[in-house]
């Protein structure tokens, strides 16, 4: 915060306006043959929603073996509540990973528990939380795999986290979309970025950062 008071054209911007969420691009589907008793764990003692529900995103990215001695991936994530981003990551992943395909569903993984948490703890506060997570990557792959019951697991060692991000979907928590790389800003958390991308993808997280305005200090 220190940062962000001392260079004015660097604000994180905390928008509560509802996003422009397309929810054509999450297609729902039937999983009971696969998770029949998945249910989202509600609390049992939260108070009565008021005011306005509220949505939550998760733009999931990794990159893959990004580490030249370990060859660890890393994980980077960002959430945002309405059109406020209230938390990110990005962080090396613990173990290796031999595909892009298993750094991304850990990546993934990861994400969904941290916003399993955050839903948990808005309805304890009284806020009404009633659509799923809209989660968006990069990864084709790993979309299919997590939105499409039909998919099937090709890597015994990804499983976990296969079925992890999967049962989100089929409890209803979560809904998974492809976005394409370019517009992904959790790109931001895993990568050294340049040029027109970089600009593009701050300027979803930092207002006027690149704005050419002088403020007088007083």
């Amino acid at each position: 915060m220190a940062y962000l008071r001392d260079h004015h054209n660097s604000r994180i911007v905390f928008d509560a306006h509802e996003p422009e969420i397309v929810k054509s691009d999450f297609k729902k589907y039937d999983w009971q043959e696969f998770y029949r008793d998945a249910k989202e764990a509600l609390p049992p003692n939260m108070p009565q929603a008021r005011g306005r529900a509220v949505d939550l995103r998760l733009y999931v990215d990794s990159d893959h073996a990004g580490d030249k001695v370990t060859r660890r991936s890393r994980t980077g994530y960002i959430i945002y509540l309405n059109s406020a981003p209230i938390q990110w990551l990005s962080k090396k992943q613990s173990t290796v990973e031999t595909s892009v395909f298993g750094a991304e569903f850990v990546a993934m993984k990861h994400g969904i528990e941290t916003v399993r948490g955050i839903r948990y703890k808005l309805r304890m506060m009284g806020i009404e939380v009633d659509n799923p997570t809209y989660v968006y990557g990069d990864n084709m792959s790993v979309v299919t795999n997590s939105s499409k019951p039909e998919s099937q697991l090709k890597k015994k060692c990804n499983s976990i986290c296969y079925h992890a991000v999967r049962e989100s979907v089929a409890m209803g928590e979560s809904l998974v979309s492809h976005i394409l790389t370019d517009k992904n800003p959790a790109d931001l958390m895993t990568k050294t970025l340049i040029g027109v991308k970089r600009r593009y993808l701050v300027s979803k997280l930092l207002y006027d950062i690149y704005d050419d305005h002088v403020i007088t200090k007083q």
